[in-house]
């Protein structure tokens, strides 16, 4: 095989080393507490431990390997994030647990960013980096599909009495390939030293983010201090004078003209409900399940593939079906979405079955993924060409934070619940409500016609 594509491989493994251990947490939630101890809220800091850091340094990871260098960072990233994984998988104790996943959520977003640039500097011509890019998705889906079942798996087997540890240090021997992959088949680049990041810029995302995120998780148990309150008004004036550093710095994380852009702004709107939806969601289908139904790890995991099976599938119909209907087929998306969510609300009220849950979950899924991809491109139609890399930095950044703020809110409310099936009729109708938001929202993209003109 031809060094270029060992490259594609190494980034694909960075890859999936993300998606895992973003996703893995929702399942192995319950028994990382078993063995520990810990709170309710740390469920929530779990998975939200990880994407929160990772979506406020995404997009100053990616900067920074402009600066230094795709392949310095990559390999920083890439080493960090496995020793984060190992420390992981030695916690002896929540906030152990916690602060590595922090690691590594910051690791990865140095990471992951360098992918793309590298694969475009390896591949030059317009079909090979299309055959390339395209590995993306299905390995992505994969991974979606593959980390609650292998978390599930990995817990049931219980080798060695390692339990929940082994979902962690099966990123050292994928960790060592990476790094040893990239030390021999990724190009070394010297960067751009005229490259520039914001600093004060990258404190008022990271402000604003924590500010929401942190009162959200903590403020049940702590009895609702007045911190609680003081944070996220914190939090919104950090956003507000972020959108005027914008305007002012000479190096800002976010391209100026691009907020000035109502469809852009909508897109980023959708995109902040819709990840926030998801994540939130899928937090409290895995507590419904493990606490309220008492399944095990394993079959919580395939109690949820049908959602990721959805998703796989009818993401494969989106090139087709956008280029015919464009804008509407985010409308049609987030109908099916509804249906989906709706049926979770159903099942949980009436009495859950497997075929009931399952059901319900290759709907949700269905509807997902006739809206991820097509959002996207919908929010990018209206960018010009020097703003690209602003705006997809930019929306890998806000479905990140939207993650951990929807894993926040949700998961508050459902631990809140003494009930787990009225916690989850709850949740669901709360993820419902933001469907019929977003449907309104997606009335400010461009239509079909703009998009063809993109």
């Amino acid at each position: 095989m031809e060094k270029r594509w060992w490259v594609l491989v190494v980034v694909l493994t960075g890859g999936v080393m993300d998606l895992l251990d973003s996703t893995v947490m929702t399942v192995a939630g319950p028994s990382v507490r078993v063995g520990l101890g810990g709170t309710e809220a740390t469920l929530q800091w779990l998975t939200a431990g990880y994407v929160l850091p990772f979506g406020v340094l995404l997009v100053i990871g990616g900067r920074l390997g402009d600066r230094w260098g795709r392949r310095r960072l990559f390999l920083i990233g890439a080493t960090g994030f496995t020793l984060a994984s190992l420390v992981c998988a030695l916690a002896v104790s929540p906030t152990m647990l916690i602060s590595a996943r922090v690691a590594q959520g910051a690791l990865g977003a140095l990471m992951i960013p360098q992918g793309f640039g590298v694969l475009s500097t390896v591949f030059t011509g317009v079909r090979e980096r299309g055959r390339a890019f395209s590995l993306f998705g299905p390995v992505s889906a994969l991974a979606g599909i593959g980390g609650p079942i292998l978390a599930g798996l990995l817990i049931a087997w219980n080798l060695g009495g390692l339990d929940w540890r082994l979902i962690f240090l099966i990123n050292v021997p994928l960790g060592a390939f990476a790094i040893l992959g990239a030390l021999a088949w990724m190009p070394a680049d010297d960067g751009d030293r005229a490259a520039r990041l914001d600093p004060i810029g990258a404190v008022l995302v990271a402000a604003g983010s924590a500010g929401l995120v942190l009162p959200l998780i903590q403020g049940r148990e702590a009895g609702w201090p007045w911190w609680t309150f003081a944070l996220p008004a914190i939090a919104v004036l950090a956003f507000a004078a972020l959108a005027r550093r914008q305007t002012t710095s000479l190096f800002p994380i976010l391209a100026p003209a691009l907020l000035r852009k109502r469809p852009f702004v909508a897109g980023l709107s959708v995109a902040v409900l819709l990840f926030a939806g998801t994540g939130g969601l899928m937090l409290i289908l895995s507590l419904f399940l493990q606490l309220g139904l008492h399944y095990s790890a394993l079959h919580t995991g395939l109690a949820l593939a049908p959602v990721a099976v959805g998703i796989a599938a009818s993401s494969l119909l989106v090139p087709a079906l956008f280029s015919r209907l464009g804008r509407r087929l985010l409308h049609i998306g987030l109908g099916v979405e509804l249906i989906g969510v709706l049926g979770f609300a159903v099942v949980a009220a009436v009495g859950p079955t497997d075929l009931a849950f399952a059901a319900a979950g290759l709907v949700s899924g269905l509807g997902l993924g006739l809206l991820f991809g097509p959002l996207i491109q919908s929010t990018l139609a209206v960018a010009a060409p020097g703003e690209v890399g602003s705006a997809s930095g930019t929306i890998n950044a806000v479905q990140q934070i939207a993650t951990a703020l929807g894993v926040a809110v949700l998961g508050t409310v459902f631990l809140a619940d003494a009930a787990p099936a009225h916690a989850l009729i709850t949740g669901a109708l709360i993820v419902a409500a933001t469907c019929v938001l977003c449907a309104v929202v997606v009335l400010a993209l461009p239509t079909a016609e703009r998009n063809a003109a993109a």
